[in-house]
């Protein structure tokens, strides 16, 4: 007996009529299958995870303390991204197909809307495993980064009992803020004289000049005339030959600084160009595991239709 023989006829209608039809087939059942989502997330999870140690492994050969005996930065780098992209498309892919093979097989359903739950189902198998290995390298993260904030506290620790014993021993040094501005106060007249006498106070005098000019961005002619003559005062060197290895040590700060902001702008360009391709790895993982599916879907459809169909009469 067909499905429309079973169906009611609506008074009224042009089925009453004597026209035929069918009516349409609604399932009270959920399209979604948790089962095989989640079973093709975990699945995704473990092959990443086994992949991921494979290629620290891996990635363990190419670098050596041994000088000439390590591959580039630039080298480990790109490999890693390589291999990271291609844990993505694999796990992807192995889930997605796993999913598809494990649901059950939807009856009375369009080809179309089969392959739409398909792809949906493998979508969200990605996604779930996705979260997974996201919480794993969080948690890992977390731990490595409470050890540094433990070695920092430590060492933060450590500093603040030697400052405390600093100020201790010497009282009436000034805030650090104001310090620099109170020596330009309180320089003497006969420099030479007074870089003679204290050899630790004409220091730290130049370590606040220097660091007053590293947070304008450059350091005054009178401050580098004074240093100059610091200079001159504690080596014997002539004013002349003071101010030229005064410039000569600023260039160099200042060749440290251009040097930093460089090693800035290069991580800034790398996380970026990681951000992108990262991106770009998860929109195509998506796609593997949702074109995975629909494959193993179909392969499982056929497979049962096969062996319906190589069955003998029933007696």
């Amino acid at each position: 007996m067909s499905l429309a023989a079973d169906r009611p006829v609506i008074q009224g209608s042009a089925l009453e009529g004597g026209q035929t039809g069918v009516m349409p087939v609604e399932s009270s059942k959920s399209a979604v299958a948790w089962g095989p989502i989640i079973g093709g997330a975990v699945a995704a999870t473990g092959i990443t995870l086994i992949l991921l140690l494979l290629g620290s492994g891996v990635g363990l050969t190419m670098v050596s303390p041994w000088s000439g005996q390590s591959s580039s930065a630039a080298t480990v780098g790109v490999t890693a991204a390589i291999w990271l992209v291609v844990v993505q498309w694999l796990s992807s892919a192995f889930g997605g197909y796993i999913t598809g093979r494990l649901r059950t097989k939807w009856a009375a359903v369009h080809t179309n809307e089969v392959f739409f739950r398909d792809t949906a189902h493998g979508f969200l198998s990605w996604a779930l495993a996705t979260v997974f290995v996201a919480g794993f390298l969080a948690s890992s993260l977390s731990s490595l980064a409470g050890a540094g904030a433990s070695a920092a506290g430590q060492a933060a620790m450590a500093a603040g009992v030697a400052g405390t014993s600093a100020a201790a021993a010497s009282s009436d040094t000034p805030d650090a803020s104001t310090s620099y501005f109170t020596d330009a106060l309180l320089r003497p007249q006969n420099v030479a004289n007074r870089a003679n006498e204290d050899d630790s106070a004409a220091a730290a005098q130049i370590s606040r000049i220097l660091l007053q000019g590293a947070v304008n961005g450059s350091v005054p002619d009178g401050d580098k005339t004074y240093i100059a003559s610091i200079v001159s005062a504690r080596t014997g060197l002539s004013e002349a030959d003071a101010r030229a290895r005064v410039d000569t040590v600023l260039k160099q700060i200042d060749d440290a600084k251009v040097a930093a902001q460089e090693a800035a702008d290069k991580a800034r360009k790398a996380a970026a160009t990681s951000a992108l391709i990262g991106s770009l790895s998860l929109l195509v993982g998506a796609f593997i595991a949702a074109a995975a599916a629909a494959f193993g879907g179909h392969q499982r459809d056929e497979e049962e239709d096969l062996i319906a169909t190589s069955r003998g009469p029933l007696v």
